[in-house]
């Protein structure tokens, strides 16, 4: 197995892995079953020995459950890991109640994130999102007074506007944003993405198969199970004309030897040298394939075929990523 590049996370700022291990799905989301834990611990460290050293979770994932599991796979490998942290969000059993992003809440949920993490210090702190609740420079000033203390090494924001982050990017230099972003959604190359190339910071792109839709497995209709269901894109004709966009997508990977998971990884890496993909994954086995599509390189007019066929606008329905 390749190990991956490392890039600068932002103008000057630190080295992470190329790819990014987004932790979640180890966990229980939405009310769903948690994964293996000795499996999901195993992952972490094949993840880590194999050069991937962003990992990335959030206090609210399984309530707290998610930071236990990375604390335990990281320790003794300390060194190794550049850990990011969400905060915000609220849950409770299983359901979605808002943020809270008031300063004396930050304050509050960094130590149960350190010690959860059985770490000092969280090298990407980041609000999960922001709403109108609490004034931008409050939130960020938090987290700029945390990297003060030595508790925070570098400031994140994620699913934010182009405005917002440049009002953050003012109130203290942002590292990273994290927001979703794939061949399927294309909506941040109008502004934000723009904006963040020209303040110098990182992006950490997740959702890169958009749900499960580029992936070349889905078939409509969906199972009456299935949590897409609850999204447009996935429901009636949407999700039978955005299954056809995909057919260009399987085959250009079944030419180029590769599965679509892979291509639409590779495309996301392609779009900027400060771009991570973030992919969740809980189980060693998805690892390799992961790690190929970073060595995937795309011809001009392969690469034209794609933008093409799914231009901004022709994967139709909404999800929650377009809020």
């Amino acid at each position: 197995m390749s190990t991956i590049t490392k890039i600068a996370l932002g103008k000057n700022g630190p080295l992470v892995s190329k790819l990014g291990l987004g932790c979640m799905r180890m966990s229980s989301v939405w009310g769903g079953p948690a994964q293996d834990e000795s499996e999901s611990i195993a992952t972490i460290r094949m993840a880590l020995d194999s050069g991937i050293n962003f990992l990335n979770t959030g206090d609210f994932y399984g309530s707290g459950h998610n930071e236990l599991l990375v604390g335990k796979a990281i320790k003794d490998r300390r060194d190794e890991a550049f850990v990011s942290v969400k905060f915000g969000a609220i849950f409770h059993g299983g359901h979605w109640l808002g943020l809270d992003l008031r300063p004396i809440a930050i304050k509050n949920f960094i130590n149960y994130s350190l010690v959860r993490l059985g770490i000092e210090t969280i090298d990407l702190y980041q609000p999960c999102r922001l709403d109108n609740s609490v004034p931008v420079e409050d939130v960020i000033g938090t987290v700029a007074d945390l990297i003060k203390e030595g508790k925070v090494r570098h400031l994140g924001v994620s699913e934010i506007t182009a405005e917002q982050l440049r009002k953050a990017h003012n109130t203290y230099p942002v590292s990273a944003l994290e927001i979703g972003y794939s061949l399927a959604d294309r909506q941040i190359e109008t502004d934000l993405l723009p904006t963040a190339k020209e303040l110098g910071i990182g992006v950490v792109a997740f959702a890169n198969t958009a749900e499960g839709l580029l992936t070349g497995e889905m078939k409509a209709p969906l199972a009456a199970n299935a949590y897409q269901n609850h999204f447009p894109r996935f429901q009636g004709e949407n999700l039978i004309n955005n299954l056809e966009k995909v057919e260009v997508l399987k085959k250009m990977a079944k030419e180029k030897g590769y599965t679509p998971t892979q291509l639409a990884i590779a495309w996301v890496s392609a779009q900027g040298d400060t771009i991570m993909p973030l992919v969740s994954m809980s189980r060693r086995s998805r690892l390799p394939e992961n790690i190929r599509a970073m060595e995937i390189s795309f011809t001009p007019e392969e690469m034209n075929a794609l933008n093409t066929n799914f231009s901004p606008g022709a994967i139709v329905g909404n999800t929650y990523l377009q809020r």
